[in-house]
């Protein structure tokens, strides 16, 4: 069976392979490639050496947008992370309906984010109104209204890995504690949090990552507006791209800076939560 494996392996991996280097790797080298040219089509790249990054940091849209997105980033993940993980807590109480529950909180992840955006677009816009305003009256309605927005779409996810996690927890540990006199408080802290690390470690790594990178929702929700102050990473590099003429190379540049941010903040991430897991 093993020498079969061996032999047909090749044959087996070869699509796959061949489909993953067409798709991902030859883009992805093109890209860095073109960061370094000016170009409006892929023929007529012409090398600029490192201008388009020089561009990068003298465009006010774009410093805005990343801290813009650094501070959504933030919140986000702590809210969702804490949110989800309170819920998941009560949902192992074992309270009756449980598994409706379950999965009425887990049904937004399900929604497209162009279709999300716009929903929440019109709720909120429909609340705000009655106090004359909008989504788009300024960045910090923006900035609410995509936190509420990621909240409402992310938490479900969430929930269900901590509800994973909790319920790996062996019965012995809680059993010792509450013999040892441990308040809850002191169960949650010394116990619960330290076995389900590895939940966290996931459930912290998806939120950082899909907060970052949001775009879909943005674009629905309020298209970066007023004047670009609620314009998040992504967007700007797509506005930059397809909206300003002869900055394709400073928008491609802005991508592969944009992908060395999250790659970077994805692996600290990951390390430093994956240093603390209780080994089981």
């Amino acid at each position: 069976m093993e020498k079969s494996i061996k032999k047909y392996f090749p044959i087996f991996v070869l699509p796959t392979l061949a489909a993953f280097t067409i798709g991902f790797i030859v883009p992805f080298i093109m890209g860095i490639y073109l960061s370094f040219c000016e170009f409006t089509t892929v023929q007529d790249a012409k090398f600029v050496g490192i201008r388009n990054y020089l561009n990068i940091f003298s465009d006010s849209t774009f410093v805005h947008s990343l801290g813009f997105t650094a501070l959504f980033t933030v919140v986000s993940v702590v809210t969702i992370n804490f949110f989800g993980f309170t819920i998941a807590m009560l949902l192992t109480k074992g309270i009756k309906g449980t598994n409706i529950f379950r999965t009425v909180f887990f049904m937004p992840n399900l929604i497209g984010g162009i279709v999300l955006g716009y929903i929440w677009q019109l709720l909120l816009n429909g609340i705000l109104l009655q106090f004359d305003r909008t989504l788009t009256y300024s960045g910090a309605y923006g900035f609410w209204g995509l936190i509420i927005l990621m909240n409402w779409q992310q938490i479900g996810y969430m929930m269900i890995i901590y509800i994973a996690g909790i319920q790996n927890i062996p019965g012995e540990l809680i059993e010792a504690a509450k013999i040892d006199g441990a308040k809850p408080s002191q169960i949650l802290r010394h116990v619960t949090i330290p076995m389900v690390m590895p939940s966290i470690t996931i459930c912290t790594f998806l939120t950082l990552t899909n907060s970052f990178k949001l775009f879909d929702q943005n674009l629905a929700l309020t298209a970066g507006e007023p004047s670009n102050k609620s314009e998040m990473l992504a967007l700007n590099i797509f506005n930059t791209f397809y909206t300003r003429n002869g900055w394709e190379g400073v928008g491609q540049a802005k991508a592969v800076v944009f992908f060395l941010l999250v790659a970077l903040i994805a692996i600290t991430q990951n390390w430093l939560t994956r240093s603390k897991e209780v080994q089981q």
